[in-house]
């Protein structure tokens, strides 16, 4: 009977060390990735994403950080908008930082109706980059049953038409679930904007322009972590 109470002790001890080098190893992650960038001699042209939640921002020391570009949310589905657009768009200019707009397609709403929300706020200007659609919501929530073949039939026609606006092709900022719920990236010849924390995303199947590489930057810039992101040469 003592000897078995000693083995199980023993692996209770075993357990706790195991669970105590794990919480090391996630403390250490989450530390690290505050502050880290990738190397500028690999990616030399590096910036930010901004959503509507993120306030406050500093343009003049985002672009003293490193920034050379900023994308800003700009609108979402049909109807929704960043009401503070406008504002920060022309504070981004201001502080030198090439723009670019991203509106977050919804899968159950009218592509023609989230079209004409996008350019009703954003500018046609040859200056800006490339408009970024964010593909992160899936039909499986929508009130009314939409097909896979419906999804990409609607962004198609969304694509085509915020083009017409912006006069260069869009750029497809693809979340790993939306990928592997529709596996567009093959099917639409659009350069890619993927995501991945510190390590290089390959779940489109093919290599992207644009990397969300640290989703949690912590800067001088603003209160709230930043996206940073980098691009491919």
């Amino acid at each position: 009977m003592a000897a078995r109470r000693s083995k199980t002790a023993a692996r209770l001890r075993l357990a706790g060390g195991v669970l105590l080098l794990a919480l090391a190893g996630a403390g250490w992650w989450w530390w690290s990735m505050r502050g880290w960038t990738p190397p500028r001699s690999a990616f030399p042209s590096q910036g930010a994403e901004l959503s509507a939640a993120d306030a406050g921002v500093n343009f003049t020391a985002l672009k003293t950080i490193g920034a050379d570009f900023v994308y800003l949310d700009a609108t979402a589905g049909a109807f929704a908008h960043d009401p503070a657009f406008t504002a920060n768009f022309e504070a981004a200019r201001g502080a030198k930082l090439q723009v670019g707009a991203v509106h977050r397609f919804d899968p159950c709403q009218p592509a023609e109706k989230q079209a004409a929300n996008f350019v009703m706020q954003v500018p046609r200007d040859a200056k800006l980059l490339p408009p970024a659609i964010a593909l992160e919501d899936l039909a499986d929530a929508c009130p009314v049953a939409v097909s896979e073949a419906a999804v990409q039939s609607e962004l198609t026609t969304f694509i085509n038409e915020i083009e017409t606006h912006a006069g260069k092709p869009a750029i497809l900022q693809v979340s790993k679930a939306f990928e592997r719920r529709y596996h567009l990236a093959a099917r639409l010849d659009r350069n890619l904007w993927l995501i991945g924390n510190r390590v290089q995303p390959d779940y489109a199947g093919r290599p992207w322009t644009l990397w969300t590489a640290n989703a949690a930057l912590v800067t001088e810039a603003g209160g709230e972590p930043l996206r940073w992101v980098v691009v491919q040469r």
